[in-house]
Protein backbone atom coordinates (compact mmCIF):
# COMPACT_ATOMS: atom_id res chain seq x y z
CA UNK A 1 0.00 0.00 0.00
CA UNK A 2 2.77 2.42 1.16
CA UNK A 3 4.58 1.36 -1.90
CA UNK A 4 1.60 2.29 -4.44
CA UNK A 5 0.71 5.93 -2.78
CA UNK A 6 4.70 6.61 -2.98
CA UNK A 7 4.66 5.79 -6.69
CA UNK A 8 0.92 7.47 -7.45
CA UNK A 9 2.81 10.71 -5.90
CA UNK A 10 5.75 10.40 -8.29
CA UNK A 11 2.86 9.74 -11.32
CA UNK A 12 1.36 12.74 -10.78
CA UNK A 13 4.28 15.12 -10.55
CA UNK A 14 5.24 13.65 -14.04
CA UNK A 15 2.05 14.69 -16.06
CA UNK A 16 1.41 17.46 -18.42
CA UNK A 17 -2.13 18.65 -18.35
CA UNK A 18 -4.39 20.40 -21.04
CA UNK A 19 -7.96 21.86 -21.08
CA UNK A 20 -11.28 19.73 -21.82
CA UNK A 21 -14.40 18.91 -19.87
CA UNK A 22 -16.38 15.94 -18.40
CA UNK A 23 -16.47 13.31 -14.99
CA UNK A 24 -14.75 13.76 -11.96
CA UNK A 25 -17.51 13.44 -9.43
CA UNK A 26 -17.48 11.07 -7.03
CA UNK A 27 -19.29 8.07 -7.00
CA UNK A 28 -18.50 6.26 -3.19
CA UNK A 29 -20.02 2.51 -3.59
CA UNK A 30 -17.54 0.79 -2.10
CA UNK A 31 -14.24 0.61 0.17
CA UNK A 32 -12.27 0.47 -2.94
CA UNK A 33 -14.15 3.85 -4.76
CA UNK A 34 -13.57 5.59 -1.32
CA UNK A 35 -9.75 4.35 -1.10
CA UNK A 36 -9.13 5.83 -4.66
CA UNK A 37 -11.35 9.59 -3.31
CA UNK A 38 -8.77 9.52 -0.41
CA UNK A 39 -5.77 9.03 -2.23
CA UNK A 40 -7.10 11.58 -4.66
CA UNK A 41 -7.54 14.23 -1.27
CA UNK A 42 -4.31 13.16 -0.14
CA UNK A 43 -2.58 13.82 -3.19
CA UNK A 44 -4.14 16.84 -3.61
CA UNK A 45 -1.97 19.34 -1.97
CA UNK A 46 0.97 18.37 -3.61
CA UNK A 47 -0.60 18.52 -6.95
CA UNK A 48 -1.52 22.06 -5.87
CA UNK A 49 1.97 22.73 -5.22
CA UNK A 50 3.03 21.39 -8.33
CA UNK A 51 0.35 23.57 -10.35
CA UNK A 52 2.03 26.45 -8.91
CA UNK A 53 5.29 26.05 -8.37
CA UNK A 54 6.57 23.70 -11.36
CA UNK A 55 3.97 24.11 -13.78
CA UNK A 56 3.02 27.75 -13.79
CA UNK A 57 -0.47 27.76 -13.59
CA UNK A 58 -2.22 30.70 -11.91
CA UNK A 59 -5.10 29.49 -9.39
CA UNK A 60 -7.28 32.19 -10.77
CA UNK A 61 -7.93 29.47 -13.53
CA UNK A 62 -8.20 26.42 -11.29
CA UNK A 63 -11.38 25.06 -13.03
CA UNK A 64 -9.34 25.50 -16.77
CA UNK A 65 -6.55 23.14 -15.09
CA UNK A 66 -9.02 20.74 -13.58
CA UNK A 67 -11.00 20.72 -17.12
CA UNK A 68 -7.76 19.64 -18.91
CA UNK A 69 -6.66 17.32 -15.76
CA UNK A 70 -10.00 15.54 -16.25
CA UNK A 71 -9.08 15.15 -20.18
CA UNK A 72 -6.12 13.31 -19.47
CA UNK A 73 -7.64 11.18 -17.08
CA UNK A 74 -10.37 9.78 -18.56
CA UNK A 75 -9.83 10.06 -22.08
CA UNK A 76 -8.38 7.32 -23.79
CA UNK A 77 -4.71 7.65 -24.97
CA UNK A 78 -3.91 7.08 -29.12
CA UNK A 79 -0.69 7.93 -31.01
CA UNK A 80 -2.29 10.71 -32.76
CA UNK A 81 -3.37 12.51 -29.46
CA UNK A 82 -0.38 12.12 -27.49
CA UNK A 83 1.47 13.41 -30.04
CA UNK A 84 -0.59 16.44 -29.93
CA UNK A 85 -0.37 16.77 -26.32
CA UNK A 86 3.08 16.28 -25.89
CA UNK A 87 3.59 18.68 -29.19
CA UNK A 88 1.80 21.74 -26.83
CA UNK A 89 4.22 20.83 -24.04
CA UNK A 90 7.02 21.43 -26.58
CA UNK A 91 5.13 24.44 -27.86
CA UNK A 92 5.70 26.55 -24.44
CA UNK A 93 9.40 25.64 -24.10
CA UNK A 94 9.50 27.11 -27.38
CA UNK A 95 7.68 29.90 -26.38
CA UNK A 96 9.78 30.29 -22.87
CA UNK A 97 12.87 29.68 -25.24
CA UNK A 98 11.82 32.91 -27.34
CA UNK A 99 11.81 34.97 -23.92
CA UNK A 100 15.04 33.89 -22.94
CA UNK A 101 16.61 34.64 -26.58
CA UNK A 102 14.63 37.74 -26.35
CA UNK A 103 16.63 38.64 -22.83
CA UNK A 104 20.27 37.66 -24.09
CA UNK A 105 19.62 39.47 -27.51
CA UNK A 106 18.00 42.52 -26.22
CA UNK A 107 19.78 42.79 -22.24
CA UNK A 108 16.85 42.28 -20.53
CA UNK A 109 14.98 45.30 -22.66
CA UNK A 110 11.40 43.69 -21.77
CA UNK A 111 10.18 46.03 -24.74
CA UNK A 112 11.83 44.38 -27.42
CA UNK A 113 11.11 40.70 -27.91
CA UNK A 114 12.40 37.72 -30.71
CA UNK A 115 9.42 36.92 -32.83
CA UNK A 116 8.76 33.47 -31.34
CA UNK A 117 7.09 32.57 -35.07
CA UNK A 118 10.22 32.66 -36.75
CA UNK A 119 11.92 30.54 -33.73
CA UNK A 120 8.92 28.34 -34.54
CA UNK A 121 8.96 27.94 -38.30
CA UNK A 122 12.74 27.18 -38.06
CA UNK A 123 12.07 23.93 -35.72
CA UNK A 124 9.27 23.13 -38.02
CA UNK A 125 11.34 23.44 -41.18
CA UNK A 126 14.21 21.00 -39.60
CA UNK A 127 11.57 18.77 -38.37
CA UNK A 128 9.92 17.94 -41.39
CA UNK A 129 13.29 18.16 -43.38
CA UNK A 130 12.60 21.64 -45.49
CA UNK A 131 15.31 23.82 -44.02
CA UNK A 132 17.85 24.74 -46.74
CA UNK A 133 20.44 23.96 -43.72
CA UNK A 134 21.73 21.23 -42.07
CA UNK A 135 21.53 21.79 -38.31
CA UNK A 136 24.97 22.09 -37.83
CA UNK A 137 24.84 24.38 -40.35
CA UNK A 138 22.14 26.73 -38.81
CA UNK A 139 23.89 26.73 -35.50
CA UNK A 140 27.33 28.21 -37.43
CA UNK A 141 25.18 30.47 -38.16
CA UNK A 142 23.26 31.39 -35.23
CA UNK A 143 27.12 31.79 -33.64
CA UNK A 144 28.26 33.68 -36.02
CA UNK A 145 25.28 36.48 -36.29
CA UNK A 146 24.24 36.52 -32.46
CA UNK A 147 27.52 38.15 -31.13
CA UNK A 148 27.54 40.85 -33.90
CA UNK A 149 23.33 41.66 -33.10
CA UNK A 150 23.96 41.80 -29.18
CA UNK A 151 27.39 44.11 -29.60
CA UNK A 152 24.72 46.55 -31.98
CA UNK A 153 21.68 46.40 -29.46
CA UNK A 154 24.38 47.19 -26.67
CA UNK A 155 26.19 50.30 -28.91
CA UNK A 156 22.36 51.52 -28.80
CA UNK A 157 21.89 51.06 -25.42
CA UNK A 158 25.19 51.79 -23.95
CA UNK A 159 26.24 54.26 -26.71
CA UNK A 160 27.09 57.10 -24.23
CA UNK A 161 29.11 54.90 -21.63
CA UNK A 162 31.45 54.05 -24.68
CA UNK A 163 31.77 57.35 -25.28
CA UNK A 164 32.31 58.76 -21.94
CA UNK A 165 35.19 56.33 -21.55
CA UNK A 166 36.76 56.89 -24.40
CA UNK A 167 36.71 60.78 -23.46
CA UNK A 168 38.46 60.23 -19.94
CA UNK A 169 41.20 58.15 -21.31
CA UNK A 170 41.92 60.56 -24.36
CA UNK A 171 42.51 63.05 -21.66
CA UNK A 172 43.81 60.91 -18.65
CA UNK A 173 46.55 59.99 -20.93
CA UNK A 174 47.72 63.74 -21.05
CA UNK A 175 47.87 63.62 -17.47
CA UNK A 176 51.72 63.56 -15.79
CA UNK A 177 53.31 60.64 -14.82
CA UNK A 178 50.63 58.41 -16.93
CA UNK A 179 52.24 55.78 -19.78
CA UNK A 180 50.16 54.45 -22.72
CA UNK A 181 51.25 51.14 -23.72
CA UNK A 182 50.28 49.95 -27.83
CA UNK A 183 47.10 48.19 -26.37
CA UNK A 184 46.41 51.38 -25.57
CA UNK A 185 46.36 50.41 -21.23
CA UNK A 186 47.37 53.64 -19.22
CA UNK A 187 49.04 53.72 -16.07
CA UNK A 188 50.71 55.48 -13.46
CA UNK A 189 53.68 54.56 -10.97
CA UNK A 190 52.75 55.01 -7.44
CA UNK A 191 55.18 53.33 -5.98
CA UNK A 192 58.35 51.27 -8.00
CA UNK A 193 58.41 47.92 -6.63
CA UNK A 194 62.16 46.14 -6.85
CA UNK A 195 61.66 42.59 -7.43
CA UNK A 196 60.89 39.99 -9.60
CA UNK A 197 58.69 40.99 -12.56
CA UNK A 198 56.20 37.91 -12.71
CA UNK A 199 56.98 34.88 -15.15
CA UNK A 200 54.05 33.53 -17.57
CA UNK A 201 53.99 30.30 -15.06
CA UNK A 202 53.86 32.84 -11.48
CA UNK A 203 51.63 32.89 -8.92
CA UNK A 204 50.98 36.33 -8.13
CA UNK A 205 49.69 37.89 -4.72
CA UNK A 206 47.96 41.01 -5.16
CA UNK A 207 45.96 43.59 -3.17
CA UNK A 208 43.55 45.88 -5.65
CA UNK A 209 40.23 48.06 -5.77
CA UNK A 210 38.75 48.45 -8.97
CA UNK A 211 36.16 51.86 -9.91
CA UNK A 212 34.34 52.98 -12.44
CA UNK A 213 35.49 56.21 -14.16
CA UNK A 214 32.79 58.18 -11.79
CA UNK A 215 34.87 57.01 -8.81
CA UNK A 216 31.95 54.29 -8.10
CA UNK A 217 34.36 51.09 -6.40
CA UNK A 218 32.75 47.95 -7.47
CA UNK A 219 35.30 45.95 -6.27
CA UNK A 220 38.41 45.73 -3.44
CA UNK A 221 40.37 43.34 -1.31
CA UNK A 222 40.00 45.37 1.46
CA UNK A 223 36.35 44.72 1.61
CA UNK A 224 37.82 40.79 2.04
CA UNK A 225 40.23 41.63 5.23
CA UNK A 226 42.44 42.33 2.47
CA UNK A 227 43.15 38.75 1.75
CA UNK A 228 45.44 38.82 -1.00
CA UNK A 229 44.01 37.78 -4.60
CA UNK A 230 45.77 35.29 -6.29
CA UNK A 231 46.87 35.34 -10.21
CA UNK A 232 48.16 32.36 -11.38
CA UNK A 233 49.94 33.57 -14.78
CA UNK A 234 49.58 30.12 -16.50
CA UNK A 235 45.73 31.09 -16.66
CA UNK A 236 44.94 34.39 -15.34
CA UNK A 237 41.32 34.39 -15.41
CA UNK A 238 41.11 37.85 -15.41
CA UNK A 239 40.54 40.67 -17.82
CA UNK A 240 43.34 40.99 -20.35
CA UNK A 241 43.96 45.12 -18.99
CA UNK A 242 45.05 42.99 -16.09
CA UNK A 243 47.21 40.82 -17.60
CA UNK A 244 49.25 42.80 -19.32
CA UNK A 245 49.58 45.21 -16.18
CA UNK A 246 50.68 42.76 -14.07
CA UNK A 247 53.72 41.43 -16.39
CA UNK A 248 54.72 44.29 -16.51
CA UNK A 249 55.80 45.13 -12.40
CA UNK A 250 57.85 43.55 -10.32
CA UNK A 251 56.61 42.98 -6.63
CA UNK A 252 56.69 45.34 -4.71
CA UNK A 253 54.69 47.68 -7.15
CA UNK A 254 52.04 49.62 -6.76
CA UNK A 255 50.08 50.71 -9.92
CA UNK A 256 47.12 53.02 -11.15
CA UNK A 257 45.78 51.35 -13.77
CA UNK A 258 43.50 52.64 -16.58
CA UNK A 259 41.77 50.02 -18.58
CA UNK A 260 39.85 50.78 -21.74
CA UNK A 261 36.63 48.87 -22.49
CA UNK A 262 38.11 46.54 -24.86
CA UNK A 263 41.06 45.39 -22.65
CA UNK A 264 38.10 45.02 -19.89
CA UNK A 265 34.39 43.18 -20.57
CA UNK A 266 33.59 45.08 -23.72
CA UNK A 267 30.28 44.35 -24.85
CA UNK A 268 29.71 42.20 -21.49
CA UNK A 269 26.98 43.24 -18.87
CA UNK A 270 28.71 42.91 -15.35
CA UNK A 271 26.05 43.84 -12.95
CA UNK A 272 27.50 47.12 -11.67
CA UNK A 273 30.29 47.73 -14.82
CA UNK A 274 27.98 48.22 -17.70
CA UNK A 275 28.93 47.14 -20.99
CA UNK A 276 31.67 49.21 -22.97
CA UNK A 277 33.05 50.47 -19.13
CA UNK A 278 36.78 52.00 -19.06
CA UNK A 279 38.08 50.87 -15.47
CA UNK A 280 40.38 52.01 -13.06
CA UNK A 281 42.37 49.50 -10.99
CA UNK A 282 44.56 50.43 -7.82
CA UNK A 283 46.98 47.25 -7.90
CA UNK A 284 49.71 46.26 -5.39
CA UNK A 285 51.90 43.24 -6.54
CA UNK A 286 53.16 41.57 -2.61
CA UNK A 287 54.98 38.94 -4.36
Amino acid sequence: MKKFMMMAAVALTAIAFTACNGGGKADLKTDVDSLAYDLGVAQSAGLKNYMSMQLGVDSAYIDEFIKGMKQGALNESSPKKDAYMKGLEVGKQIQQMSKGLSNEVFDGDSTQTVNVNNLLAGFIAGLKGTATQTPEEAMTSFNNRLEPIQTANLEKKYGDNKAEGEKFLAENAKKEGVQVTESGLQYKVIVAGDGQVPSDTAKVKVLYEGKLIDGTVFDSTANRDNEPFVIDMKAPRVIQGWVEAVKMMPAGSKWEVYIPQELAYGSRNMGTIKPFSALIFTIEVLK
